[in-house]
């Protein structure tokens, strides 16, 4: 199995790193680390992140830090759509019906 990122999901991600590195390139750096962990966990682990009011994507969290990494599991692939911060507003994530 592999794991794709969109588009979307590496703007987020590139957004997360440049505001962080603006105030600490170290902080930008542990970061970043500790979300490809959390990723990789899904190799091994793909249901390990919370369901979502859509069936098809799964919510993992970045503990400690406060990012939610919103995935897909395929056939042959894990699809990362998105990686937020958690204080954002929950409409416009991914997994809400309502989302687009």
């Amino acid at each position: 199995m592999n794991i794709r990122y969109t588009l979307p999901a590496l703007a987020d991600l590139d957004s997360i790193l440049t505001h962080i590195a603006e105030a600490s390139p170290y902080g930008a750096a542990r970061v970043h680390k500790r979300i490809q962990d959390v990723i990789g966990l899904l190799l091994a682990y793909p249901e390990i992140g919370l369901r979502t009011d859509d069936p098809d994507i799964r919510r993992l969290t970045t503990t400690p830090y406060p990012f939610l990494v919103f995935y897909e599991i395929g056939s042959q692939e894990i699809i990362i759509h998105a990686i937020r911060h958690g204080a954002r507003d929950p409409g416009g994530m991914p997994g809400k019906r309502d989302s687009v």
